[in-house]
């Protein structure tokens, strides 16, 4: 068993990234600069957009946070999103999930522009990245992409499975991972709470991604000998003995399935640090390409 390790693909893009931009910074330019848009105090939001600022600021990426009480209303948020979009400092933003149940998800997803959508869920993007154009991918798909890249796992003709069909992640990738490029060209079954026979479907993955949303749903006896396992998952379990109350899981049973396969990403320390990645590149994405029209960079 070989370890898909986010940290240190993290800890590489972003060195990567930190050099990109300094070149930036050396030519006079602006460098680029990310917004979050929090409405509320969902413990898992907070986390991830102050985990997003800390490595905003660790390659250089100016960050900012525009936070809001619980009861903001839809038409607030519409007014913030109107100003984002016409803010010629920001180059992309992101509008943090879930928000509280009286605004519209979907309503507010379609009001981003989408030359700032560095989430990648505007159906603009979404359209384009289905057609095989350049569009802006979402975050923890993209992340998936570049573990599976960076470490050099063969997808061409292989049969993957996906857990979930959700658009931030079960959709995109399944698409991701069927187009003709590299890495792509699997053949891929995307599998859903209605799906028969899903274990079987499971024993049939070269690779299996898992986001399901279950804590450990996959089992040792779901998956195959030799496989590729990634796990999207990310749970807080009550746990007296740890010193926070809590232990943090995936949907794949890690101690046990780890033991059958060829490479398996830890939860934590796998695709959530993706995830962060892949905002970072859409980020500085989105800076070239506004420069570009501009005709500066």
């Amino acid at each position: 068993m070989k370890l898909l390790d986010g940290r240190t693909l993290l800890a590489n893009i972003k060195e990567e990234l930190k050099s990109e931009v300094a070149a930036i910074i050396d030519h006079n330019e602006r460098p680029p600069h990310l917004a979050a848009v929090l409405v509320g105090n969902d413990p898992s939001s907070l986390s991830y957009v102050a985990s997003k600022e800390k490595a905003c600021h660790q390659v250089g990426i100016t960050s900012s946070v525009y936070q809001y009480p619980e009861n903001f209303t839809e038409n607030e948020l519409l007014r913030v999103i109107d100003f984002l979009n016409n803010d010629q400092d920001i180059d992309g933003y992101i509008v943090q999930l879930p928000l509280p149940p009286h605004i519209d998800p979907n309503k507010i997803i379609q009001s981003i522009s989408p030359d700032k959508d560095v989430d990648g869920f505007h159906p603009y993007n979404l359209g384009r990245m289905m057609m095989g154009q350049p569009s802006f991918i979402p975050a923890t798909p993209l992340g998936i992409m570049q573990m599976l890249e960076r470490y050099q796992i063969e997808t061409e003709g292989k049969h993957c499975v996906v857990l979930g069909r959700s658009m931030i992640v079960g959709t995109p990738v399944s698409i991701l991972l069927s187009r003709k490029a590299k890495p792509g060209n699997a053949t891929v079954t995307l599998c859903h709470s209605y799906t028969q026979n899903l274990k079987e479907i499971c024993l049939s993955a070269d690779i299996l991604i898992v986001a399901i949303g279950k804590p450990h749903f996959v089992t040792a006896d779901m998956v195959k000998e030799g496989s590729v396992v990634i796990d999207v998952g990310i749970h807080r379990i009550p746990d007296s003995t740890k010193e926070k109350g809590y232990t943090i899981v995936g949907d794949v049973d890690f101690e046990e399935v780890s033991k059958k396969t060829e490479w398996i990403s830890p939860v934590p320390g796998g695709v959530g640090n993706m995830t962060i990645a892949g905002l970072l590149m859409n980020t500085l994405k989105a800076w070239k390409q506004r420069n570009i029209r501009q005709n500066i960079y």
